[in-house]
């Protein structure tokens, strides 16, 4: 007789099942607030037309001139960022600090007039955007994104594994079966849904996870380099360029994150360890120059120019364009005007620029309209495969009991699955860890609780 032929079909719906219990959460709050965010260039205009829309005029006002207007406004407002307008009929926009508060203050660009103000930091955009890296509670929320995404992963290859039809008919696995009820309908929407939208639900949560804090920062530390020679003849800071994004605000690209930041002064290193570096910044270029340089240096519009907040800091031009091949960031010295440094897209790396591609088609803007509608699409199979699996958990889940796929003890290894678990520790470190958490607590703990239960149950 042919022994029982070894399925580990159960043990693969375990997993798929605890990964999902952890990440269905996330994955609802990431497709809702990436929508959020995916459709800013239309939801910005028809919200705050009157702070971004401005009559065109002949002359416009210098940005010096634009500055002095903010100021005026906000004498108490410590300003760290200005926008110039994007096109003739977009106003021009200062970041400032006025009184305990970030602000962003519009102004027209022609007549001087300040339009109004925002929220910095609690506008719908900037609290999805917040919400979606790290749900606005710092470097805790990052890691638990980071760790979603991770087991997000897993999801994906244990779904496929579930999916894979053995021999079953293209129904219920290519397409729905709409005319089926109840378990059966929300279970063929899950298998659809969740098969049609894998691969590209692999590439959002790759391209996401570079911008995570501490994947990210590995992964960008390990690849992204560039040449020594680069920054050789540049008095360096101890800060990186990364500090000068944000949760809700995105000034340099992912590939500068990790570089250093130049610093101002002939004598930079002389004014670093005689601790002048920090004393206030004092600026001798003006706000103008830094926007004629721009200029002169064919800089995509839609950039915006940092302040030095030091004496050793510098101007930084920076453009996240949406056509990664536009992207910029120049570092100018703030009293002699010279640029420090100038790096552009021939200067990435190969990952550097897979790395930004992916970004731009993460967020949608990369071929447009095109773009928004693919993302849309995959959110909403995401919300779609995730909304559908935790309906069918609570249809199968038995009265009083979590309902966790039930598992033969007399398996032997899996061989497969331990070698794909070992690469996911490897390739993401808060991924492993988790692993080894989630089995200890399987073995040790919810399976025997729950096994007593079910026994008890079923006695009863």
């Amino acid at each position: 007789m042919n022994p029982p032929k070894i399925s580990f079909y159960n043990l693969a719906w375990r997993w798929h099942f605890y990964a999902g219990l952890f990440v269905a959460p996330f994955m609802v709050l990431l497709a809702l607030t990436g929508i959020i965010y995916l459709f800013k260039p239309q939801l910005d205009p028809l919200m705050y037309g009157n702070l971004l829309t401005v009559q065109s005029a002949e002359h416009a006002l210098s940005a010096d001139e634009q500055l002095q207007r903010a100021q005026a406004a906000y004498p108490q407002g410590k300003i760290s960022k200005y926008l110039p307008p994007a096109d003739a009929t977009s106003s021009a926009q200062f970041v400032m600090h006025n009184d305990g508060r970030d602000v962003t203050v519009f102004v027209d660009p022609y007549r001087g007039t300040v339009l109004g103000e925002q929220d910095a930091k609690y506008n719908l955009q900037a609290i999805a955007r917040a919400l979606h890296g790290e749900l606005m509670i710092g470097t805790v929320g990052d890691r638990l994104v980071e760790l979603a995404a991770g087991w997000g992963v897993m999801l994906v290859i244990s779904g496929v594994y579930l999916w894979w039809p053995r021999g079953k008919s293209a129904a219920g696995i290519l397409w729905p079966r709409l005319g089926s009820r109840g378990r059966l309908f929300w279970r063929d929407l899950h298998a659809v849904a969740g098969f049609w939208g894998a691969a590209f639900l692999l590439v959002m949560l790759l391209s996401g996870m570079t911008w995570t804090g501490f994947w990210g920062k590995q992964y960008a530390e390990l690849w992204n380099k560039f040449p020594a020679a680069m920054w050789n003849n540049v008095p360096q800071s101890d800060r990186q360029a990364r500090s000068l994004n944000t949760a809700s605000q995105q000034t340099v690209p992912w590939a500068m994150e990790n570089t250093p930041m130049p610093m101002s002064g002939e004598h930079a290193e002389h004014m670093k360890h005689a601790g002048m570096s920090q004393g206030p910044a004092a600026p001798s270029i003006r706000l103008q120059q830094v926007v004629d340089l721009a200029n002169s240096r064919k800089v995509e519009p839609g950039y915006s120019i940092t302040f030095p907040t030091t004496a050793e800091g510098v101007f930084t031009l920076a453009v996240f364009a949406n056509d990664p091949r536009n992207d910029a960031t120049l570092h100018v010295d703030q009293y002699s005007g010279k640029v420090l440094a100038d790096v552009r897209w021939e200067h990435y790396n190969s990952v550097a620029r897979v790395t930004e591609s992916g970004v731009m088609l993460h967020e949608g803007k990369m071929f447009g309209v095109v773009n928004q509608i693919i993302v849309l699409l995959i959110c909403l199979m995401i919300l779609l495969s995730a909304v559908s699996g935790v309906v069918i958990w609570w249809k199968r889940r038995p009265q009083g009991s979590l309902g966790v796929p039930p598992l033969r003890h007399d398996l032997p290894k899996w061989k497969t699955a331990m070698a794909i678990m070992l690469g996911l520790a490897i390739v993401f470190p808060l991924v492993g860890a988790s692993l080894i958490v989630v089995w200890a607590l399987d073995r040790l703990v919810l399976s025997r609780w729950f096994g007593q239960r079910e026994s008890a149950s079923g006695s009863a």
